[in-house]
């Protein structure tokens, strides 16, 4: 949701808005369908891949996502989030209890009872949540892999709900990917996320190679800050391609997806790479050229495993 079509849905469904009676469940999938192809391009991008079954699903639980992410990021206000984060919380307590009323926890007990979710990798992404309205840096890495753990590590655990391949084994790869892309992401926003006031490179790292905040202040780049990145982005790859043999272990139907987010976060890396780290002068990206490129490279994985 953009800011404005958040702050419209937050008064129509929030927790102050006038009662709007019984939602439907068809009524509900509908509204996070809308919801998950309206705001995020991969997503929708992935969503194609996946077997029809599953698309409602998946676009039920980022529904849910999407929802705490702009509570926790769209108000202004820390403490009105933190508010909202514990209304967002009870409502989805509420769910498990078969007492939904809001449109995507309708929708979502639907995906819960299907594939047996608990409710703690729901739970866990508001820990994260809350965390963003309270901390806005971090001393040691150690501090910032358990801020990946509430943040990123659900996410994948839930995609193993849906593939139904839920262990301990498959847990654990799949929190490096997740951690490994989290990371990815921090490098890739460092000038993003010092504008909103935080900064997610370990306090520890950065200080060692001999920049401080105040460079950080003055966007500089330089040859500490090249050292303290080039650190952050050698230990997201070595996450990211510790997890890859997951995606041979997902049914076939997520096999692509899996090793397409991935192989993605490979390419963010790359892309800091090629431009020597200076993310303070622009945001490194991957070309839409590039993604096609992933994507086929992904499926012919997925097909040749298929065949072996």
């Amino acid at each position: 949701m953009t800011s404005l079509a958040f702050q419209h849905d937050l008064a129509r469904f929030g927790p102050e808005a006038q009662p709007h009676g019984e939602i439907d469940r068809q009524g509900a999938r509908t509204y996070c369908r809308e919801l998950a192809q309206s705001h995020y391009e991969n997503f929708t991008v992935a969503s194609w891949l996946l077997p029809r079954e599953l698309r409602p699903h998946f676009y039920h639980i980022y529904a849910y996502c999407r929802w705490a992410d702009d509570l926790a990021d769209e108000t202004g206000d820390p403490e009105r989030s933190l508010a909202l984060l514990a209304w967002w919380e009870d409502e989805l307590h509420a769910c498990y209890q078969g007492e939904a009323t809001h449109p995507v926890f309708v929708a979502l007990r639907e995906t819960i009872d299907e594939f047996q979710i608990p409710i703690d990798p729901f739970r866990d992404l508001l820990v994260a949540f809350r965390r963003d309205q309270q901390q806005t840096r971090y001393e040691t890495l150690a501090e910032l892999t358990d801020y990946c753990r509430y943040s990123a590590n659900p996410v994948g655990r839930l995609v193993l709900y849906l593939g139904r391949c839920a262990n301990e084994e498959h847990f654990a790869l799949s929190d490096s990917i997740c951690t490994g892309l989290q990371l990815a992401n921090f490098c890739q926003d460092v000038a993003r996320d010092w504008e909103r006031g935080r900064i997610y490179l370990p306090a520890e790292i950065y200080r060692a190679a001999g920049y401080t905040e105040a460079d950080f202040a003055a966007q500089r780049f330089n040859d500490a800050f090249r050292q303290a990145l080039k650190g952050e982005v050698d230990r997201a790859e070595g996450l990211l391609r510790a997890g890859l043999p997951l995606a041979a272990r997902m049914p076939r139907a997520l096999r692509v997806d899996v090793e397409l987010f991935a192989r993605g976060g490979l390419a963010i890396l790359a892309a800091i790479r090629q431009i020597d780290y200076d993310v303070w002068s622009r945001r490194p990206t991957v070309t839409r050229r590039q993604k096609l490129a992933l994507l086929a490279r992904c499926f012919w994985h997925s097909r040749l495993r298929g065949i072996a």
